[in-house]
């Protein structure tokens, strides 16, 4: 999952069986995708194996990113895309039966590109929606 900092928006997200840095890739090539490939942005991860691979790492080079990384031991630099799994977790996963990775990944889309992105308020953002807040600084 690739998250706006600045939006609180979700541009980009990928499912799959394994995580791996395909995994990681496919996010990324999906935010890359939907901002139109723009050039010298920051990508922050953490420290994890599948972002400082040779695949993550060559794309975000291909794609003229800034790579950036999370403390050492240190949580709280990621604490935005924390708060979101989280959230993701409490509000959509805990509790509900095992589904079928087709039924999963639909589920997963209404909840960030219907539900989160499009609607829920942060207060960070005003209480505004990332959707909405986006709009108003673009305009």
């Amino acid at each position: 999952m690739i998250l706006d900092l600045c939006t609180r928006k979700v541009i980009g997200w990928a499912t799959s069986t394994r995580i791996d840095a395909g995994l990681a890739c496919a996010a990324l090539k999906a935010a890359l995708a939907r901002r139109g490939e723009p050039r010298g942005v920051i990508m922050h991860t953490d420290r994890g194996s599948v972002y400082c691979g040779w695949d993550h790492r060559n794309l975000i080079r291909r794609y003229g990113l800034v790579a950036s990384t999370s403390g050492r031991g240190s949580c709280y630099d990621n604490a935005v895309v924390e708060s979101f799994f989280h959230s993701l977790k409490v509000e959509s996963v805990h509790g509900v039966p095992l589904m079928h990775p087709d039924g999963l990944r639909q589920a997963l889309f209404e909840t960030i590109e219907v539900e989160y992105n499009r609607t829920r308020r942060h207060s960070a953002l005003g209480y505004l929606s990332p959707e909405a807040f986006e709009a108003r600084i673009v305009a």
